[in-house]
């Protein structure tokens, strides 16, 4: 056994605390991974309020990067020493889904989180929050959940590929493939949305437009590619189309997860036009349409999950956007804090505050 430092809910809506937890021997297939880094993603936050479902007690977290430490039996491709970001929902490249060359959406991803990865010093079974369990010291995964990294990539840095960046680029570059030129407008500017902003730039996107009720992100997005920052409003599908010839984006990007911004994005969207849901909300949380409008504006409405990407094929591409300085990873980060500062950021990201609070590991 090896012990880990980790920060754990025992209840769903519970409090973050900081215990110890037992890890087993990596099993076959299985590697222990120290952590460097790990981002605290809104994902996380939903886990621990019950807005998604996740089994308790947990140690949550699933942005996360470090080093290999030990493999267990049958493990091909790693060794100690080894650089490595985690892929919460490995894909296992024989279903249906995974075979017709939509990982993404493979039915096993979630398979690891819903059975207890460890133990707390009082031995009680622990789950590993989304399979990866990043907020602790040390974690044991499936080779699976491993990307390997090149060694000149800062490990802080390459946390927010795990999450924030597939998932925001990803769904510009891959479920909505934008085309230069093209007009875009992104809802909800944490790291997902900034992740979205830049990808759009990487693009070639025409005008390029942002929504966020927070001001105080507005000069971060400029900086990151928006031509202009929108505060929310009942007029805000005429403020857009002003800024877009007058027809409406060519494409928006939902990264908040709420049916208001949905429907918000969907009518910011030209007639023709597609709206991207990527942001992952609550199941009580609807919206409806009308039996006119969605035939008469003809616009696609569409989920995105995990950005539509595979990470093993998707991240190296990241990493030459992030190399060549397209791709700017560093002013994604608000402030850097440790494992038992999690539960505070939780709080200020309720507050909407910052855009991501990295916990970084000595």
């Amino acid at each position: 056994m090896t012990t880990a430092q980790a920060a754990v809910i025992r209840e769903t809506g519970g409090e973050i605390a900081l215990e110890e937890v037992e890890l087993p021997e990596p099993g076959p297939g299985q590697v222990r991974v120290r952590l460097a880094a790990t981002g605290v993603c809104h994902s996380d936050l939903s886990l621990a309020t019950g807005v998604l479902a996740h089994p308790v007690p947990a140690v949550l977290g699933h942005e996360g990067a470090g080093t290999v430490v030990q493999t267990g039996p049958d493990v091909a491709g790693l060794e100690p020493g080894d650089s490595v970001v985690l892929n919460w929902t490995p894909p296992c490249r024989e279903c249906w889904f995974c075979t017709a060359g939509e990982p993404y959406l493979c039915p096993h991803g979630g398979n690891a989180m819903a059975q207890p990865y460890a133990a707390l010093g009082d031995g009680t079974p622990v789950h590993p929050g989304l399979g990866t369990a990043a907020f602790a010291t040390e974690t044991v995964v499936g080779v699976n959940s491993c990307v390997r990294l090149d060694a000149d990539i800062p490990l802080e840095q390459a946390a927010l590929l795990g999450c924030a960046v597939l998932t925001g680029a990803g769904a510009v570059f891959n479920a909505a493939r934008v085309r230069p030129g093209e007009s875009v407008v992104v809802f909800g500017l944490g790291g997902i949305g900034l992740c979205a902003l830049q990808a759009a730039r990487i693009a070639g996107a025409g005008t390029v437009l942002a929504v966020d009720p927070a001001p105080d992100k507005a000069d971060l997005a400029v900086r990151l590619g928006a031509d202009e920052v929108l505060e929310p409003g009942p007029d805000l599908s005429k403020r857009i189309r002003k800024l877009t010839e007058g027809r409406g984006a060519d494409h928006a990007f939902e990264c908040v997860g709420r049916a208001e911004t949905i429907r918000a994005a969907w009518s910011a969207t030209r007639r023709g036009g597609q709206a991207t849901v990527v942001g992952l909300g609550g199941t009580g949380d609807q919206f409806s349409f009308n039996a006119l409008e969605v035939a008469h504006f003809a616009r696609t409405l569409r989920g995105c999950m995990y950005g539509s990407t595979d990470a093993e094929a998707d991240i190296p591409v990241l990493l030459e956007h992030y190399r060549s300085g397209r791709l700017d990873l560093d002013s994604l980060v608000t402030e850097r804090i440790g494992l038992s500062d999690v539960g505070g950021a939780f709080e200020e990201m309720q507050a909407g505050r910052g855009v991501r609070r990295m916990v970084v590991f000595d």
